[in-house]
């Protein structure tokens, strides 16, 4: 039988807390991991009672645990988490582990304890956390989702699964396989592919039709990624957004280019021909016919600029890399076709490769040609530079033509609201604004009264849409 003395130096070395304590809860004996754990002395505290050291809150059970423990007829463990004061006043989270084990070498019921607080604290911010997502999520109006690697089983789904795919919650967590039949029958194909390369740790980005109780007249936006844990795919998740109004416009945008592309078109030409027809048989209306003509082909401009909007507003955004001098230059060459006597220096021009969209050239034509359309000046002289700035391409047209009216400019930047005075104005800049908008860049207008410097400004690579290779045209 080990001696009381030899013990209590082996206990000295234990870095758990050990005290003895006797029926009432008086410490008989504590190791010396007791200064490290609480700050206190050994001979500090043997003699006094623990539960006058617990917090409040924590006594009765760690009593209750304790007497239930030392009452029990047969060998009985028991463990407890509790807080224990230190010498400092601060409270020390303790899991205990008491046993009613006794010995004649030991003076009381042993109680080996180890400090918790550091995982208590982690557990108290993880719960917290997970508290303030479940919050969100419940009010949150797109579908935040999780499964299991292989679909097998719903980990999470917040409640807005049921408005927008149009069945329970509990049918899904039931049989995670049902979501699929919430999916258009002529989508189901895309999505059971999207969903097999996600469970082989590919992403997924794609929109599909859902809700047969609509009809599967909603359509979601959904994002997904796989979760790889050594090598394998554990979790699914990702989010499904409605973008059911946004195909909506799409299609109303749709119905409106078909009817500029055809109706509009051919009546204007038409139009125009008639014109001619007039001038031709009574040369006397040559005036009035010129008037007829040039608002004929204003319309059909504009009719051809709309068109370019719809496309721009209606097509997925896809950028390309490509070399932004070539871009400019392909839009500078077709307003210097159009307007012999203006001179366009582009001799600043750097080569600067960026991710754009195809349809960069036409803003920089609608810019350059509106500058030199608004010069006072039999030869306008406008100045195009391109160069790059801090990751960002900055295309610079500087022109001689008065100030840009406000209202323009305001269109340009962004800032332009429609009013009942002023419904619109030329459609060429609000293409230009559409391009940069859409490439996440902006314009801005110095308007001076020498002329006008407009500045394009976007990344060079963008934030997170697809990027095709293409080559260095416009």
């Amino acid at each position: 039988m080990v001696e009381s003395a030899s013990l209590g130096v082996l206990l000295d070395h234990v870095q758990d807390k050990i005290v003895l304590l006797d029926e009432r809860g008086k410490m008989t004996y504590a190791n010396d991991a007791v200064e490290q754990t609480l700050g206190y002395e050994p001979d500090d505290i043997v003699g006094e009672n623990t539960f006058d050291y617990i917090h409040p809150d924590d006594v009765a059970e760690v009593r209750d645990t304790f007497e239930r423990t030392i009452a029990a007829d047969e060998f009985t463990e028991n463990t407890v988490e509790y807080r224990f004061r230190a010498s400092d006043g601060s409270w020390v989270w303790l899991e205990s582990r008491v046993s009613n084990l006794t010995d004649a070498a030991l003076d009381g019921y042993v109680v080996s304890s180890r400090d918790i607080t550091d995982r208590v604290a982690a557990e108290r911010e993880q719960a917290e956390t997970a508290t303030r997502l479940q919050e969100l999520s419940a009010v949150a109006g797109d579908v935040l989702w999780m499964f299991s690697g292989d679909w097998s089983e719903l980990l999470f789904v917040n409640p807005a699964y049921e408005d927008m795919y149009g069945k329970p919650v509990e049918q899904l967590r039931e049989d995670p396989a049902s979501f699929i039949e919430t999916v258009h029958p002529d989508d189901r194909p895309r999505v059971k592919e999207a969903m097999e390369r996600l469970s082989e740790g590919i992403p997924a980005e794609m929109e599909y039709r859902v809700n047969p109780e609509y009809g599967y007249e909603v359509s979601v936006w959904v994002q997904a990624e796989p979760i790889v844990e050594e090598g394998s795919v554990v979790r699914i998740t990702g989010f499904s957004r409605d973008v059911t109004d946004r195909k909506r416009r799409q299609r109303q945008l749709c119905v409106m280019d078909k009817l500029l592309r055809h109706n509009l078109r051919n009546d204007l030409t038409t139009i125009l021909g008639q014109a001619e027809l007039i001038e031709e048989q009574a040369p006397e209306t040559s005036e009035r016919v010129a008037v007829i003509r040039r608002t004929g082909e204003e319309l059909m401009d504009s009719a051809e600029k709309q068109r370019d909007i719809i496309d721009i507003l209606t097509t997925d955004v896809r950028f390309e890399r490509r070399d932004v001098r070539a871009v400019v230059e392909r839009g500078v060459e077709v307003v210097a076709d159009r307007f012999d006597s203006a001179h366009i220096d582009v001799n600043g021009l750097s080569s600067v490769h960026a991710s754009v969209l195809p349809q960069l050239h036409l803003a920089v034509t609608e810019l350059v040609e509106n500058a030199v359309r608004h010069s006072d000046r039999a030869a306008p002289q406008i100045d195009v530079t391109v160069r790059a700035e801090d990751r960002h391409v900055v295309i610079e047209i500087r022109d001689d033509a008065p100030p840009i009216p406000a209202n323009e400019a305001q269109v340009l930047t962004g800032e332009y609201e429609m009013s009942d005075i002023y419904h619109s104005t030329g459609l060429g800049l609000w293409l230009a604004y559409w391009v940069l908008n859409l490439m996440d860049g902006r314009i801005t207008v110095d308007r001076e009264p020498a002329g006008n410097r407009i500045r394009l400004r976007f990344a060079d690579q963008p934030r997170s849409t697809p990027v095709e290779s293409a080559g260095s045209g416009g």
